[in-house]
């Protein structure tokens, strides 16, 4: 017998089940399906675990490479990479658990299976049906609906002629499962991904060489952030080459390596490791979900909504990667919560992307919110801009990492903030603050009054702001 909801969440990843969650906490009848594991690919596939590998690459650095310098003898220091990954997966399991416990709080009917949009039902008045093929093998679900929010997220992108393997042409979700390092690693792709793969490997002995097409690694974040993590992560050791077209026609694989040429400013070169990381952006799973069913929109690969997050149909909503923008787990968060307060009959304010911030996880970390330098300008903005350095903050020095910087970018006119772009240590940590400034439209002097703990490294954002009026004490 066909089930009943308020709201039905196709997927079951961060914005799915935090947009279920609030759904139950407004007292909407609700429903989550997800075809693989709670959780999706931020906790089973990205976020979660790539920190954790992260986590444990920093640790044996810091122990082989750097405790002596604390008067700490780490003599004999080695690296037990199954305990690496079975932490790795400990961690996981543990928030998966903790999902898990959070549908059955909240009442949330957890469908396992593929679900799939058929349109109206002719036994319902109701706007929309889904079908569920249980994972279990049992007859198919039927769920009748007031409002669907699609949830499903995102996947690997990879080029034409570098088919993944998952072998020797791994994708970020294969390299996660690897049970033994490779000696060497080429990855193509220098955006945040394969950025933070080449310094997690790099730190655990690897080889490592990165192809990046565009002119710069990170060529979406400010320059200066881009141009300082290639000479820091140049300095441990990590080859970066841009400006590099790869040929995938002169791919060749053989049992221990892999081979293949790119196109460097007009000239060919030839690279070889023993594996491959292909890390070219993801694409949205919008594929077997019915959407030919429905007058949803299409472009470039992404579904096309308004801000309250509905579609072209008004009782189906999109959210998190499969409408591409900022695909970034927090953003999937609030795009739900805004979803589900939108269908509750609350007034929403539209989501400001600019005041959201985006972080990268390599060592050295890198954080950032609002514009670029080259944003602001191209804006149309006179802008003021500062950089303060960790080497000139105590707790940087104490800590033995003083790498980095802050860069504020301000507007001269108004004396608004436009942007916090962060280089360093416990970068990711820090700029909540930035944020916090940004969403209550603060200008530099107002975050340089706060006064910050000393000795602390949030000490950088009160210098810097301060520095673009050139009032920086300790510089």
């Amino acid at each position: 017998m066909a089930q009943e909801y308020d709201v039905v969440i196709l997927g079951g990843g961060t914005g799915g089940y935090v947009a279920a969650i609030r759904a139950a906490q407004l007292g909407l009848k609700t429903a989550l399906v997800e075809k693989d594991l709670l959780g999706g690919t931020c906790l089973h596939r990205g976020c979660i675990p790539s920190k954790a590998l992260l986590k444990s690459a920093e640790v044996y650095q810091m122990t082989k490479n750097e405790a002596t310098h604390f008067g700490v003898d780490t003599t004999g220091t080695t690296l037990n990479f199954s305990r690496v990954q079975a932490r790795k997966d400990e961690i996981v399991s543990q928030l998966h658990k903790g999902v898990t416990a959070l549908m059955k709080k909240g009442k949330i009917d957890v469908y396992e299976g593929h679900g799939r949009m058929l349109g109206p039902s002719i036994f319902s008045p109701m706007p929309g049906t889904i079908s569920v093929e249980m994972n279990n093998g049992e007859e198919n679900e039927m769920l009748i609906l007031k409002n669907l929010i699609i949830a499903t997220g995102s996947r690997p992108r990879t080029l034409p002629g570098l088919e993944l393997d998952e072998q020797q042409i791994l994708s970020s979700d294969g390299a996660l499962r690897m049970t033994e390092l490779p000696t060497s690693m080429l990855i193509v792709g220098g955006g945040v991904i394969g950025i933070e793969w080449a310094s997690m490997l790099n730190d655990f002995g690897v080889e490592v060489t990165v192809v990046e097409y565009a002119d710069r690694i990170l060529p979406t974040e400010d320059e200066d952030i881009s141009k300082e993590m290639k000479k820091l992560l140049s300095k441990k050791g990590i080859t970066f080459v841009t400006g590099a077209k790869v040929l995938p026609d002169s791919l060749e694989k053989s049992k221990d390596s892999i081979s293949i040429a790119a196109d460097v400013s007009g000239e060919t070169t030839q690279f070889t490791a023993e594996k491959m990381l292909v890390s070219v952006g993801r694409q949205a799973n919008t594929e077997g979900i019915g959407i030919e069913n429905t007058e949803i929109q299409i472009e470039n690969g992404y579904i096309q909504t308004k801000t309250t997050f509905q579609t072209k149909e008004s009782h189906i909503y999109a959210i998190g990667d499969c409408i591409g923008g900022l695909q970034l787990a927090h953003v999937a968060s609030h795009e739900g919560i805004t979803a589900v307060e939108h269908i509750a009959g609350n007034n929403v304010e539209p989501i400001n992307y600019t005041t959201i911030a985006r972080c990268i996880y390599s060592s050295p970390e890198a954080s950032s919110v609002g514009l670029t330098e080259k944003q602001a300008k191209e804006q149309g903005y006179d802008v003021k801009v500062a950089k303060f350095p960790f080497a000139a903050i105590g707790k940087a020095l104490v800590n033995g990492n003083a790498d980095g910087f802050v860069k504020v970018i301000a507007d001269k006119q108004s004396d608004d903030l436009l942007g916090v772009h962060m280089i360093g240590a416990h970068v990711t940590d820090l700029i909540s603050e930035a944020g916090l400034a940004m969403v209550l439209d603060a200008t530099p002097w107002e975050v340089a009054s706060t006064i910050h703990p000393h000795p602390s490294l949030s000490e950088v954002i009160g210098e810097a702001s301060l520095a673009v009026d050139g009032k920086a004490i300790h510089m």
